[in-house]
């Protein structure tokens, strides 16, 4: 029988692979590019492009992908064969070094935010060698960055390369004042949380609202929800185990670490988390797991559903994203050490990461800013808009200890002063979690739980990297003149919190005291929209900041911008579009039908015997007929308001009209329409309930 450990990565070209296909000399110069970022040499480029293609076609591949991560959100891929014509009249499969580093893929039809005219079509991918190829189906997938012909980035994955680079470079500078000089690299690392929907895939054809934007418009409540919390870490159903079961062998045959599965508290809802891997390679798995998630679903007769808000009165879905700093030589830089040097350390990457939430606490919030998103940040089942970090109780005293250089009691009741007085052992798991916070620490990592399910990982993590690489460079640049090392550490890391204090919060996220608190006493943001948000990304200083480090030209940025209001302009108006057929086309018609049905039985009724009372009938034909009445003003009111809201002079102004016009619009429809259905027969009801969707899958 085939263990896991026999097929696990059998679709990747890894480190495995590359050992026993390529030369030494040729493996351990392409380790040199991966590792250290040395500067690829064509020969060798020829070299792996060669051993590639003999592997990728030994296992069935026929075409290869330059595969890449547009600003649409999702993948992009375009298959190019391998076969090239021999003289004989036959063809043989080639793959050069060339076609290896760098494709070009049309650009013109992809998001530019303005970077690009429609006419402008050249684009280019060039080759990422620190994430693995793979074979997906009969292709081999070649993970790229994808840029402009003038160089900018058109893509996820390059602002993201370039904010890890940005961290090590600041980061390596700290570590060499500490004296580590082995160390010749640090990264970040993410394991993604993802959660989901499934639904039964008949069902799921029947509605509009799911199949044109990921969630349902409409929807009375069910007599049954999440109200007994009988479905978290319950039972997994065998339909869904055997989904569940075809899903990891999947993943794993791609090098995907997944890990942990199992049932979350909504009804149909379920959460799948993998093993920590280095960021860029975290967001290219993450990428594949969500497109493998929905392919493997439908063979099983099902939908998978990343909407960040598929039903509504129930837990939506997010991505928790568990990050973390290590050097190449495995030291964790966010967990406290076994020395006081050590701990001093570890305390001022803490405190780069707690002044980077707090001075850029407006860029973590616009890197996870989606329309759907909006319908679930600061409901009773995730973070609220207002970012803050968890500490614990432990941690929190310490940094009071040290802000207040007064000496610390801990569990083992040591002294401490940084750099006089001996630092403690800081123990680990002193704390419960807080899955109200935005961003907890968690013993040796931060967990950042505000991302969406249909999110990117790529954004949220290039907006943390780079603020926190903007820390410790302000932290190197003062200690690097320092004379008296320790003394200058001691007195940045207590300056750090005094003045970033105010971002640390331990209660109850959802407590409305708290944001009134957060707001109107500490100075925190609370941006609860996309359009809140976004023009926040211009800022002077986020402009300076990400520049500064290269991350983004501004170029770039005012593109980011522009896509990122477009999308939420368009998910919204399509979503009202929908509401609006779904209103005219099913609804009312339904409606009409049950109303005859009812008059036909009164009527009846009447004919059989005239002094029969027709009570019922006539009770629910007047308050339907009125809904009815009321549910065709409202279309035609969002009808109206579609209208006006394109025909304002720039995105920024429609997002604006969308957050103030169109959804008050959709959410008075939607409020009649769900009364309508309650009082509707089942038999005329046009589309499967929320009862039917939530449980509909055994």
């Amino acid at each position: 029988m085939q263990t896991v450990s026999d097929y696990f990565g059998c679709n990747v070209f890894d480190d495995r692979v590359m050992k026993a296909n390529l030369t030494a000399d040729v493996y351990r110069s392409l380790r040199k590019t991966i590792d250290e970022g040395a500067k690829l040499d064509i020969g060798v480029a020829n070299a792996v492009a060669s051993a590639m293609k003999d592997w990728a076609v030994a296992n069935g591949a026929t075409h290869y992908t330059h595969w890449f991560q547009p600003l649409t959100g999702i993948t992009a891929e375009k298959h190019d064969s391998f076969i090239s014509p021999s003289p004989d009249g036959g063809v043989i499969m080639e793959f050069s070094g060339k076609e290896l580093i760098k494709g070009e893929p049309d650009a013109s039809s992809f998001p530019s935010g303005g970077l690009r005219a429609t006419f402008e079509a050249r684009g280019y991918t060039a080759w990422d060698p620190t994430s693995y190829a793979f074979i997906k189906g009969k292709t081999l997938c070649i993970p790229t960055a994808f840029c402009s012909y003038g160089g900018e980035a058109l893509d996820k994955k390059t602002p993201l390369l370039r904010s890890m680079e940005a961290l090590n470079r600041q980061a390596m500078r700290i570590l060499k004042l500490f004296g580590n000089n082995d160390v010749k690299c640090v990264r970040t690392s993410v394991g993604p949380e993802q959660e989901y929907f499934l639904v039964d895939r008949a069902m799921y054809e029947k509605r509009k609202d799911l199949v044109f934007t990921g969630r349902t418009l409409f929807g009375a409540k069910p007599p049954k929800g999440q109200e007994m919390d009988d479905h978290y870490f319950g039972v997994i159903k065998p339909r869904v185990a055997a989904y569940m079961e075809e899903l990891n062998e999947e993943l794993w045959k791609l090098g995907i670490l997944a890990k942990t599965e199992h049932n979350e508290v909504a009804p149909a809802q379920h959460e799948l988390a993998p093993i920590y891997s280095t960021t860029n390679i975290a967001a290219d798995h993450n990428q594949l797991t969500m497109e493998i998630m929905q392919k493997v679903a439908l063979k099983h007769g099902l939908v998978c559903l990343l909407h960040e808000k598929p039903f509504a009165g129930v837990n939506g879905s997010g991505k928790h994203n568990n990050w973390s700093i290590a050097t190449d030589t495995g030291v964790n830089l966010l967990s406290p050490g076994e020395t006081p040097f050590e701990n001093a350390q570890f305390l001022l990457f803490l405190c780069a990461v707690i002044q980077a939430v707090d001075d850029y606490q407006d860029l973590l919030r616009i890197s996870v800013a989606t329309a759907g998103n909006d319908h679930r940040l600061g409901a009773n089942e995730a973070p609220p808009a207002v970012v803050s970090i968890f500490l614990g109780e432990e941690l929190t005293a310490i940094l009071e200890a040290i802000e207040k250089d007064a000496p610390y009691s801990g569990t083992k009741k040591t002294t401490m002063k940084l750099g006089v007085d001996v630092l403690p052992k800081f123990p680990r798991d002193t704390t419960d979690r807080n899955r109200t916070s935005p961003f907890a620490f968690t013993g040796n990592k931060f967990e950042f739980r505000m991302l969406g399910s249909s999110n990117s990982i790529s954004c949220a993590n290039i907006m943390l990297n780079t603020s926190v690489a903007e820390s410790l460079k302000i932290y190197a640049d003062t200690l690097e003149q320092a004379k008296d090392f320790k003394s200058a550490l001691h007195d940045l890391i207590r300056k750090t919190i005094k003045d970033h204090k105010r971002i640390l919060f331990n209660g109850n996220g959802y407590d409305d005291a708290w944001i009134k608190e957060a707001v109107e006493v500490r100075g925190l943001l609370n941006y609860r929209t996309t359009p809140d948000c976004i023009p926040h990304l211009l800022d002077e200083k986020n402009v300076k900041m990400l520049t500064s480090h290269g991350v983004f030209t501004e170029k770039e940025l005012h593109s980011r911008f522009e896509i990122t209001l477009e999308n939420y302009c368009k998910t919204v108006t399509i979503e009202a579009n929908t509401m609006a057929d779904m209103a005219r086309r099913q609804i009312l018609p339904a409606i009409e039908k049950y109303v005859s049905s009812l008059a036909s039985s009164a009527a009846a009724k009447k004919s059989v015997c005239p002094e029969a009372a027709c009570g019922y009938e006539s009770g629910l034909i007047n308050k339907l007929s009125g809904l009815a009445d009321g549910i065709s003003m409202k279309t035609s009111d969002l009808e109206s308001a579609i209208v006006h809201v394109q025909d304002e002079e720039n995105v920024e102004k429609e997002s604006y009209a969308i957050r103030d016009i169109l959804i008050p619009c959709m959410n008075e429809l939607r409020a009649l329409v769900d009364e309508a259905e309650r009082l509707t027969s089942e038999e005329y009801w046009p589309y499967p309930s929320y009862g039917e969707l939530l449980f509909g899958v055994k």
